[in-house]
Order: structure tokens, then C-alpha cells, then sequence
């Protein structure tokens, strides 16, 4: 997806989000250099030649190893005179089948966008840094008998190089290391989330807890989420996912009483009820690099005032429509605040279930007959411990991949209490 900071943003003053033809007629016109993470081009990609690498690929995955960057296609690169290009002749299927056939492992977030004043056309495409780094280009050399290669490019300033071994190595270590960071934060955020409701408690409960980080957060320079932005962001989303299909009220509707006084947090804003003493104890966070926290006590009101002889003492009920809820608020509030922040990046969605005792069994309570009746059903297991759960999600994805990743996380939740909530 096309990012919302490039070159061209940073080379004109412009704040974040979308490029326009304006832009690039400004930056032509000013003469911007090439660079690590801008390459004039122009004519239009041609089809691999002769057995060698095809161009198109060699770049892209030049800068999708380096830190990513633009390809304009209708700029001649030495003089920077915009020359333009034939959009009917423009390609992009094809375009991205030449990536797919050349480049591994494959790099999904590639774009090609037209941009046009009317008379002049140009071609754009858009790479992002790749956290699967480094990214290899496959061809054929046609030496005595074809033979399959492959060489891993990069940005050098404003040319493509090929990377030595130790570069290759170190690009390794690189990725490992930012899978392995990303995992943490994630890890760190749940358990602060953790600790901060548990704390309040007053007795032992349940909890759903869950994190969404955009793939590439953004950087502590963006424009930062207000009071206001953020007490309407979490309006518009209550608005859109409390409909009368739903089963159960969300969390969201609990945050209502708060959500005109977010308070401020560690770049974040924070909403809370832990410590109003009343009604669903929930906590959120939103985050100004586009992260998003939720958590809610799910076993507050279980039963509704209803017995049932068949609970083991001891036993932590928590809800399964409030933790479908709990899920779609979850995942419609960490696309809203994504396109908000202009997140151009996959979002990672964690989401778990925890006790705050850590050693009482969970113990799901099911609704029947329009939630009239509540029940523990009786082939359900009691997990004392339920392991997080993960999905993703793009930022321009629609109602019907919202709606995916919202059943996908509380699908998996649901199965490990022996549950299928699509039955």
C-alpha cells in the first residue's frame, strides 16, 4: 500500500498522506536529486531481455532492502524534466508479475499508482521498506547453458549495488532481530495492560487483552492525535459497531462515559474506567504511532444473576458474546485509529484471555435462545491458561477483511475452550 511519507514530503514541506501529480511536478521542477529512496525513470518498465535480471525487479527489491522509497516513471533522471508517459500503456498486472517471478521472498505491498494533470502522465510505484529483508532477484545467465542465479540488491546513494556476503549476513540478523523486537513489544504492551488492571481489581476475573502495531509505526515526528481526535475517533467507531445485530454490548459503549476526557499517557491517549467503581471495568490506549490497546473484564455480570449448579468453585466465568464484542470493537478501533495516523503498513493483532489469579480454571458461558439463558456448556473445557492469538490486517481492507480478522481472533480464542462460535 502506498506509504504516506516519502522523499517527496520531506523535499517539499508537506505533511503526511498521499502523493498527488502536483508534488511530483514541484519536485521535478526543483531538480530533487536521486537518491537511496528516489529514482527518476523515464520510460515505462520493459520485459526481462536476454536471459538477464529484469530492471523493474532489481530495483524494487533494491529498495525494499535499503529503507524504500519511489520509482517515477515520465522523469528523465539526469535532467529531471518531466517528459510523461503513455498511460495506455501502462501495465501494473504485469508490473507486479515480473516482482512476483523475480524477487523472493515475495513483497506484497508494492503499488503502482497513475498520477495525471490532464496532459501529462506519470507512473509511481511506491516500495516500502520490507521487513523480510533482504530480498533476492532471481535470472537466468545464458553462459555455455542457461543457469539460474540470484543476487541480492541496494541502495547505494543514488545507485543500485549488490550486496557482499557479510552485507547479506548482517541483513539476516537484521530481520531475526526486528521479528524479535516487534514480538517484545507486543509482549511488553499486554503486560503492562496486565498489570494496570489487575491492580485495580477487586476480585478475581477474566480479562480479554489486545494489541495492534502497525508493521512500520510511525515515526515520533508525525503529527501527533489530539484530545479531540481522539474522543471522536472512539465516537465514530462506537457509532459504527453497536448495531442491533450485535449480541452484546461492547466495550466500547463502556468507554462512553470517559471518551470526552481522554487522558494523556507516554505518546498515547489513555481511557479508562478501573477506578470509577461501576459498571464493565475497560481500558484502552491510542497510541500516536498508531497502536492500539484494548482491554475489558469479561466475566462482570457472567451470568446476568442466573445460578448454575454445575460451576466448580473456583471457576472464572467469562462471557463468549462480550468476547466476540470485544473482538470486533477491537479490531474496527485499530483500523479507525491506523487510517487516522495514516499507518501505510499491515496491522499485527494480538488478542488473549488472562486471569488475574493465573491459576483458576476459565470457564466459558454461552448464551441461548437470543441470550434469554445463559449456560456453561457442558462439553466445554476449563483452560487455566489460553494462548494469545494473532491476525492482520491492511488499513484499506474493507467490512468484509474487518469482519475476517475480528472472527479469526475470536475464533481461535473460542477453540481452545473446546467452542466454535461459527456453528
Amino acid at each position: 500500500m502506498a506509504r504516506s511519507w516519502t522523499r517527496l514530503h520531506e523535499h517539499l514541506g508537506a505533511a503526511p498522506g498521499p502523493l498527488d501529480f502536483d508534488m511530483i511536478r514541484r519536485a521535478a521542477a526543483d531538480a530533487l536529486a536521486e537518491s537511496d529512496d528516489l529514482d527518476w525513470k523515464e520510460q515505462l518498465p520493459h520485459p526481462p531481455r536476454d536471459g538477464r535480471w529484469n530492471e523493474l525487479a532489481k530495483d524494487v527489491a533494491a529498495m525494499a532492502n535499503t529503507r524504500g522509497g519511489l520509482l517515477i516513471f515520465g522523469v528523465r533522471d539526469k535532467t529531471c524534466e518531466l517528459v510523461g508517459i503513455d498511460p495506455e500503456q501502462v501495465n501494473d498486472q504485469q508490473y507486479l508479475q515480473w516482482i512476483r517471478n523475480h524477487v523472493q521472498p515475495y513483497l506484497p505491498d508494492i503499488t503502482f499508482t497513475p498520477f495525471t494533470d490532464g496532459t501529462t502522465s506519470v507512473l509511481v510505484c511506491d516500495i516500502p521498506a520490507s521487513p523480510m529483508a533482504p530480498h533476492h532477484v532471481f535470472g537466468t545467465a545464458q553462459k555455455d547453458k542457461d543457469q539460474q542465479a540470484a543476487v541480492v540488491p541496494y541502495r547505494d546513494k543514488d545507485h543500485t549495488a549488490w550486496m557482499a556476503e557479510h552485507q547479506i549476513e548482517r541483513a539476516y540478523r537484521d530481520r531475526f532481530t526486528r521479528t524479535e523486537r516487534a514480538e517484545e513489544e507486543v509482549q511488553r504492551l499486554l503486560d503492562h495492560t496486565r498489570e494496570t488492571a489487575f491492580a485495580q481489581q477487586a476480585e478475581a476475573s477474566a480479562w480479554f487483552f489486545a494489541v495492534a502495531r502497525p508493521e512500520r509505526p510511525l515515526p515520533r515526528t508525525a503529527p501527533r492525535l489530539t484530545r479531540e481526535e481522539a474522543s471522536y475517533l472512539l465516537h465514530t467507531t462506537r457509532t459504527r459497531t453497536q448495531t442491533s445485530q450485535r449480541s452484546a454490548v461492547g466495550p466500547l459503549a463502556g468507554l462512553e462515559v470517559v471518551s470526552q476526557n481522554p487522558r494523556p499517557g507516554l505518546r498515547r491517549w489513555v481511557l479508562q474506567t478501573l477506578t470509577l467503581g461501576m459498571g464493565r471495568e475497560i481500558y484502552a490506549e491510542l497510541h500516536h504511532d498508531g497502536t492500539t490497546v484494548l482491554a475489558a473484564n469479561l466475566s462482570w455480570r457472567a451470568l446476568r444473576g442466573q445460578a448454575l449448579e454445575e460451576v466448580p468453585e473456583g471457576s472464572l466465568l467469562l462471557h463468549q458474546d462480550f468476547t466476540g464484542a470485544c473482538c470486533e470493537d477491537f479490531t474496527a478501533l485499530s483500523l479507525d485509529l491506523a487510517r487516522r495516523a495514516g499507518a501505510d503498513s499491515a496491522l499485527h493483532l494480538t488478542a488473549a484471555i488472562a486471569s488475574s489469579t493465573g491459576t483458576a480454571p476459565l470457564t466459558p458461558v454461552a448464551s441461548e435462545f437470543g441470550g434469554a439463558f445463559m449456560s456453561v456448556p457442558y462439553y466445554a473445557r476449563r483452560p487455566h491458561r489460553i494462548q494469545p492469538v494473532t491476525t492482520t490486517l491492511a488499513p484499506r481492507g474493507g467490512d468484509t477483511e474487518l469482519h475476517e480478522a475480528s472472527q479469526d481472533l475470536f475464533t481461535d480464542l473460542m477453540t481452545q475452550f473446546g467452542l466454535d462460535p461459527g456453528l
